[in-house]
């Protein structure tokens, strides 16, 4: 079969728009038209351009031109055809960058919002695998503006629906009202991605709230015997050491603050193990933490520590090993414009008011101020899970352990 006759076969299958083939073009005859076409879209002769642009194409000499076809479509104010045009394009080549762009104009012409956005932010999508034509990027900007805009509206149409019946800020769920900004595009979905385990059907949750842990008030109020601990070891030189560290008989890790001590630990219990020395200067702290429910597991679990982070630092966007756990942050020492970012909220540290949350979930965190900020840092079972599930963990994970070692 010849390349042209494939090509319509293609268009058949696709149930897109077809010229009747002109056998007697060949791709020389073609080639020439296909110039006058051009030049008769640049003098603006929209009518000349598109009966050359369908004869080209039903020659099957070449490659239709089928954006070309559409650009004199609408020059020359036939709508549906330039429409169509893009249709058979894009049903061809989903991913068309100027096709898309073009078929978003024709709805947003049309004044189909839904429609429009759809085909811009699919266009977006594209432009962000590059590279893009330089003479694309102004319609690129204008789609993001058009998507801008229209998010506006959508999202105002949105509350004034939800207020008419009732349900304005404040008079629906904090679920709900999360629901409601990932729909507006004002956040975007974080899941549980961690990097070594994953137990499924837990929900995606990125902070717990402190009122669901009815052992955390005790822990709260050992909060100032635990910071005046604290205190002489920040101010002992070399008591904390970097918090990523290289494991021996592995490959060197490749997470950016490898060795860094601007993120450092000072820890309590690690690997499943009292660190002596450490807990001896720690007594009130080790003695709060006995009645937290830590996860015993050996080799692994407890873990717990002094987490350090010095003035400027930033920790990049991360996930953690399990999403079995959840981690505590016990605030000792804070200065201002300290903060945590859990998928798609941040949240600050505030002395003496724990914040869990589930470091599976891409999170990071940042000291902007010009102080040290402290948390004392441990992890406890996630509450989903099943005592019998904890057992059967427990007892999976010392297996992994025992056969690593």
């Amino acid at each position: 079969m010849l390349h042209w006759e494939r090509y319509f076969v293609r268009l058949r299958e696709a149930g897109a728009l077809l010229y009747a083939p002109c056998m007697q073009i060949d791709a020389a005859t073609a080639e020439k038209m296909m110039r006058e076409a051009v030049a008769a879209l640049q003098r603006q002769d929209a009518v000349s351009a598109k009966s050359l642009f369908e004869q080209v194409i039903g020659s099957g000499a070449i490659a239709p031109p089928w954006i070309l076809l559409a650009q004199a479509c609408r020059m020359g104010g036939d709508y549906s055809g330039e429409e169509k045009a893009l249709d058979t394009l894009l049903a061809l080549q989903p991913r068309d960058l100027q096709g898309l762009l073009m078929r978003g104009d024709c709805h947003a012409r049309a004044i189909d919002k839904r429609a429009a956005t759809s085909f811009y932010t699919m266009a977006l999508q594209q432009a962000a695998n590059g590279p893009v034509p330089p003479g694309l990027i102004p319609d690129l900007q204008r789609a993001e503006a058009f998507l801008i805009e229209a998010k506006g509206d959508f999202g105002g149409q949105l509350e004034r629906k939800l207020t008419e019946a009732g349900l304005g800020p404040g008079h629906r769920s904090a679920r709900f009202e999360e629901a409601i900004s990932l729909l507006k595009g004002e956040k975007q979905v974080f899941l549980q991605q961690p990097s070594s385990y994953f137990f499924p059907r837990l929900p995606h949750i990125q902070f717990y709230e402190r009122e669901e842990f009815t052992w955390l008030a005790e822990l709260e109020a050992a909060a100032p015997e635990i910071r005046s601990e604290l205190q002489a070891i920040v101010e002992e030189e070399g008591a904390f050491t970097p918090y990523v560290e290289d494991v021996p008989n592995r490959p060197p890790t490749r997470h950016r603050m490898r060795g860094d001590p601007s993120w450092s630990a000072f820890h309590l219990w690690r690997e499943g193990a009292l660190v002596e020395e450490n807990a001896a200067r720690c007594p009130r702290t080790i003695k709060a933490l006995d009645k937290v429910p830590l996860p015993r597991i050996k080799g692994r679990s407890p873990m717990a520590l002094f987490s350090l982070l010095r003035p400027g630092a930033h920790i990049a966007p991360h996930s953690g090993l399990l999403n079995t756990r959840l981690i505590c942050h016990l605030p000792l020492i804070v200065p201002p414009d300290c903060r945590l970012r859990v998928g798609n909220e941040t949240r600050t540290w505030e002395e003496g008011k724990t914040l869990i949350f589930d470091d599976s979930i891409e999170h990071e965190a940042w000291n902007g101020s010009a102080e040290t900020r402290v948390i004392l840092l441990f992890e406890i079972w996630r509450p989903e899970i099943t005592d019998d599930e904890k057992r059967a963990l427990t007892t999976m994970f010392e297996a992994i352990t025992e056969y690593s070692s």
